[in-house]
């Protein structure tokens, strides 16, 4: 009898564990849809805030502007070319590096600035003059530091070839040494520094000590911080990495050749 009371509870058992795993698979899938409208907020909220601070940037080189007045785009990185295919809310560049799907493997003698992957996409802006003419060029950048991931946004001239301001929102580096990134002082330096030699070379850099490192293209680079040698390491990969061929080039030229 004890057989027949084992044969039966087998398939019960069965039946009991699928339908537990339904009922809990529905409810994950009905949370999910339901934050969905949260989790776009929360994006929306963190890119104002994130906007913010390169508004200020802008500000401060006599260039004022509101967040309705810039021009978002999300762009293919690997073409240059803007997608809309895509729907920019909720787009998170962090989130799609880290998927495979909407993401890349970045070569490791191109990964200058040890992210291992990037998305697809990128969200960028534009500063556009009267005659539609592109005056102000806004991306966001990344890279590894010594003690986490650096964050800013890179405002480059309508050129494509001066940087206007470069401004932190987010790092963890060490306070008061690396943390000096984000200090008004250091981040001036980078204002109206030109990224390129006359031949289109891409030269800018981050000097590490004083007549070392860069020292044959001193016009294109700024002194490091004392102390934080790694930090302006990670800087330096950094710019070199979003600016070259893996990041915002193919955008770039598009830009200075005026398909834009």
């Amino acid at each position: 009898m004890s057989d027949a009371v084992s044969k039966d509870s087998t398939p019960r058992a069965l039946g009991v564990a699928l339908a537990v795993a339904f009922v809990c698979a529905l409810l994950v899938s009905v949370v999910a849809v339901s934050l969905r409208p949260i989790y776009k907020a929360n994006i929306e909220a963190e890119r104002i805030a994130q906007l913010e601070l390169v508004l200020a940037a802008l500000s401060d080189i006599g260039r004022a502007q509101t967040i309705d007045s810039l021009e978002a785009h999300l762009l293919t990185l690997a073409t240059g070319k803007f997608d809309t295919t895509t729907d920019p809310a909720g787009f998170d560049a962090q989130r799609d590096a880290g998927r495979p799907a909407t993401s890349v493997a970045i070569p490791d003698d191109l990964d200058l600035a040890g992210l291992k992957r990037r998305a697809l996409l990128a969200q960028v802006y534009l500063v556009r003059a009267s005659d539609k003419r592109v005056e102000l060029i806004i991306l966001p950048v990344s890279g590894r530091g010594y003690q986490s991931t650096l964050r800013a946004w890179l405002v480059l001239d309508g050129n494509a070839r001066t940087v206007r301001a470069l401004k932190f929102y987010q790092h963890g580096e060490t306070p008061g040494v690396g943390a000096r990134i984000e200090e008004p002082e250091w981040e001036a330096r980078w204002r109206d520094l030109p990224a390129y030699d006359d031949d289109g070379v891409l030269r800018i850099g981050v000097r590490t000590h004083a007549g070392g490192g860069f020292s044959e293209h001193t016009q294109y680079q700024v002194d490091g911080i004392s102390g934080a040698t790694r930090t302006a390491q990670g800087v330096d990969g950094m710019l070199r990495f979003w600016l070259g061929e893996f990041g915002y080039a193919p955008f770039l030229q598009r830009i200075r050749e005026g398909q834009l």
